[in-house]
């Protein structure tokens, strides 16, 4: 067996020790370095079991001890306070479009290139249908015992969608006892409360078994945007009153310009709320003198909701004795709207808007239902050389139905406009009969199902003279499907969101791979490892990975990894039908008025897979003249071709209406500027260049007679490049954050009953993308808890978030409230506790 060295301990001392409140004891690291014997342990990144933690990729090791500190009561929170994070990755603070889904964006890439797992295996993918990405909602906070953050490109080792690292959420197992826990959060001004409660009971047998049972119920509540003073309100042409041709009737009966929006911000939230209900288990049995079976599964129902503006409603109106209009389905234009300057338009319409107020908001609910389970099982072929084998099967399904109540049916309204103008025009509400007939509630629902078989060799090969050849070598089997169905109205275009085509589909691959780790000297080892797929939808992938670490002492360990990636196009990619969506464009032949044009959204069933490229090189040093002080220093680079995008629709307008006709072609628009068909297909056309530096300092002394743990990370963005626009140092409504320097730090004091931590969040100061002279303020939040340890049982905390009550920086076209929620707070402060007895 090996034994642990000073860089050893330096590892795992940075492993354990980067969330910034990790609640582990100084002792219990000390312990770890001076142990003679390690046990080989299972390392994200990696299938060979281990003797150490001493890998060539940077991981970060968030506890649960962290999470609870800092008061965290979801995992995309916590995940997305991590320095590493970039965009604007969905989560609690969405509240267009998201369906309650929360999602992980590791360096901005996008969710879709993050890979998620549970206990090292895979998590299916989760929300309303035919989803992209896993939903981390369905993974409560309660079974968390660490979170391990592989920054790294991973393809080689774990397959597909780990293009810019991978998420592996390790829960607790092996416990006994009975654990309660009770953690909840409000805001200094009322509202946006937040509890999970959760239940933890576990026993050993006498034959060498584990089973670990747990329980949590989580509930967040809303905060509505124009509840707080920096929202900036977000006016809207389309009012409850209605108008034509931006003209409105006034007190008087007159029609004159619409001088006035309407504030859509008051029917908005902030903070969605959600409901979580959580069932999950684990166990551990011993089958004979080799073998064990190991399990897990997880249930978690989730009822959430969002809300926003009621419907806004846009239709033409053809005029009667214009040429080409009905007769029957037509509005006489009256002396007074002619003196106003109401005509029709060169088709012989003219436009009527109203915000259907009447009706009501639109309020979008989910109900999903996620199941998870995995049974493996493992033993040895050489107890000596510690030759082991894994076979597992892990199972996953999802299902959802959503719904939007106060939806309205276009035909029927336009019906109704025609059928009682004065109504309509007369700047009236709506009477009870209308509204019951053009109102409706979307019912859509949608799933997903997964299936993987896999089974893994590893051990020793043979002895060199600098120690034993680690190997792994492997095969998976695994089945994606996906579904969504839209409401039958919508998906017959009748409604005023935009028409959308039912998705169904699913694919397989087949799996091999190996890894090896080669120790060429006593300091110098090599890992290497070599994947390949077999895809039914576009065939064969192949993935290296070469790292190399290089303990130069006994402080200082360099380490550098240089591997291809892929991503193979989702279920929605490849067959998903037609979308409508309401892009914000130029029409460059002036038929269309409307700053938002139709774009009909295309999938493919012959895309192919991103492919990347990803290295990392840096270093570990923790001084033998400062004892406790770790440092860790990265570079990193990623470079992803054939990325899986769309088009630019703006240059495709503006390159037919110069007369190229491949560009009216690919987009399908007439020469004449007809955009009926407008259409904006997915294609392998896409890019992103991404490099940075993280940083990360560790130390943990005693001083006056207390503990101290002091942790800071840093990651400074060097580039984005997606698609030839550059997006480091910029903040964007549509694209989210990347500022250039991001800082976590803390400092933590305590004795053995209680420990007190401050810890604050920077983010750098940014650009609008839109004017790069426009500037978006940095901002530090500041956060300080208090933990008191009343027994061996019993454990209390108190914490502030926000406890100056920063504001969030203001974004020109900001997605929400004048800024970005998935960025900047728009919370406020915040005042959470938590309560945990062991029995």
């Amino acid at each position: 067996m090996l034994k642990t060295t000073r860089i050893a301990w330096a590892v795992n001392c940075v492993l354990l020790a980067t969330s910034a409140s990790a609640v582990v004891s100084s002792q219990a690291f000390a312990e770890e370095a001076q142990a003679k014997d390690v046990e080989r342990i299972a390392v994200t990144g990696s299938r060979i079991q281990r003797q150490d933690m001493e890998t060539a990729s940077p991981v970060t090791v968030i506890s649960a001890d962290a999470i609870r500190a800092e008061g965290f009561t979801s995992v995309d929170q916590m995940l997305q306070a991590q320095t590493s994070m970039a965009g604007a990755a969905v989560g609690s603070s969405t509240n267009n479009g998201a369906d309650g889904v929360a999602q992980v964006d590791l360096r901005g890439m996008g969710a879709e290139r993050t890979l998620v797992l549970l206990n090292g295996r895979r998590m299916v993918n989760s929300g309303s249908g035919a989803d992209s990405a896993v939903d981390l909602n369905s993974i409560p906070v309660a079974m968390i015992a660490r979170v391990e953050i592989l920054k790294d490109g991973a393809s080689a080792v774990y397959g597909s969608d780990a293009i810019a690292g991978v998420v592996n959420i390790i829960t607790k197992k092996d416990f006994e006892g009975f654990q309660f826990d009770f953690n909840g959060s409000g805001t200094d001004k009322g509202d946006g409360e937040s509890g999970e409660l959760s239940m933890l009971y576990g026993f050993n047998t006498d034959n060498g078994g584990n089973y670990t049972f747990g329980a949590a119920y989580s509930e967040r509540r809303g905060v509505i945007q124009a509840d707080r003073d920096w929202t900036e309100p977000g006016y809207s042409s389309f009012i409850p009153t209605g108008s034509l041709e931006g003209m409105v009737k006034d007190a008087n009966g007159k029609w004159v310009d619409r001088n006035t929006g309407y504030d859509y911000t008051q029917d908005s939230w902030y903070q969605t709320p959600s409901k979580r209900y959580s069932l999950f288990a684990n166990m551990t049995q011993e089958v004979g003198d080799d073998m064990l079976l190991t399990g897990d599964i997880l249930y978690t129902k989730r009822k959430s909701d969002q809300q926003m503006a009621a419907q806004p409603a846009d239709i033409m109106l053809g005029v009667c004795g214009e040429d080409g209009v009905d007769l029957a389905r037509c509005i006489t234009l009256d002396a007074d709207m002619l003196a106003a300057g109401i005509g029709p338009d060169d088709t012989g319409r003219v436009n009527y808007r109203r915000r259907t107020t009447d009706v009501g908001p639109r309020i979008y609910n989910q109900d999903t239902d996620t199941l998870r389970a995995s049974l493996g099982l493992q033993g040895s072929l050489d107890i000596n050389t510690g030759m082991t084998w894994d076979l597992s099967y892990t199972y996953g399904k999802n299902k959802a139905e959503t719904w939007v109540e106060n939806s309205i049916n276009a035909v029927k309204m336009e019906n109704s406009v025609y059928n009682n103008l004065d109504t309509w025009l007369n700047g009236q509400p709506l009477t009870q009969d209308i509204i019951n007939d053009i109102g409706f509630t979307e019912r859509n629902d949608g799933g997903n199902e997964q299936h993987v078989v896999a089974g893994v060799l590893s051990g020793e090969l043979f002895d060199l003279s600098a120690g034993p050849v680690g190997f792994a070598i492997g095969a998976e089997y695994r089945y994606d499907s996906g579904y969504y169905n839209p409401d039958p109205v919508i998906v017959a275009g009748e409604g005023t969101a935009a028409q959308q085509d039912p998705t169904d589909g699913n694919y397989d691959v087949f799996s091999i791979y190996q890894e090896v780790s080669v120790p060429f000297t006593e300091k110098l080892t090599g890992e290497f490892a070599l994947r390949f797929d077999d895809y039914s939808t576009f065939g064969k992938a192949s993935t290296w990975k070469v790292g190399l670490t290089y303990e130069a002492t006994d402080d200082l360990m360099l380490r550098t990894v240089a591997a291809t990636g892929f991503r193979a196009p989702n279920v929605a990619e490849l067959y998903g039908g037609n979308t409508g969506s309401y892009d914000y464009l130029d029409d460059p032949w002036g038929n269309e008025q409307d700053p938002q044009i139709l774009v009909n959204y295309t999938s493919d069933p012959d895309l192919k897979p991103e492919e990347s490229e990803s290295y990392t090189a840096g270093l570990v040093y923790s001084p033998n003249y400062i004892d406790g002080l770790s440092l860790t220093l990265d570079y990193w680079r990623f470079r992803v071709t054939n990325a899986i995008t769309r088009l630019d629709a703006q240059k495709g307008l503006d390159d037919c209406h110069a007369g190229i006709l491949s560009a009216c072609e690919t987009f399908k628009i007439t020469a004449e500027g007809d955009l009926s068909n407008f259409t904006n297909p997915l294609t392998n056309v896409g890019s992103q260049n991404t490099s940075g530096i993280d940083f990360n300092l560790a130390y943990n002394f005693e001083a006056l007679n207390l503990d101290w743990k002091i942790n800071n990370d840093l990651t400074y963005l060097l580039e984005f490049e997606q698609d030839n626009v550059a997006y480091e140092g910029t903040s964007d409504g549509n694209f989210g954050g990347y500022a250039k320097v991001r800082n976590n730090f803390s400092i933590q004091a305590g004795q053995a009953d209680w420990s007190l931590m401050y810890y604050n969040r920077f983010i750098g100061e940014t650009e609008w993308l839109g004017d790069r002279n426009e500037t978006v303020d940095s901002v530090l939040y500041h956060n300080v808890v208090a933990t008191y340890f009343i027994n061996d049982d019993v454990t209390v905390s108190l914490g502030v978030k926000n406890l100056t009550d920063e504001e969030p920086s203001y974004v020109p076209n900001g997605s929400d409230g004048g800024t970005i929620p998935e960025v900047f707070d728009t919370i406020g402060r915040q005042i959470y506790g938590g309560l945990t007895m062991k029995f």
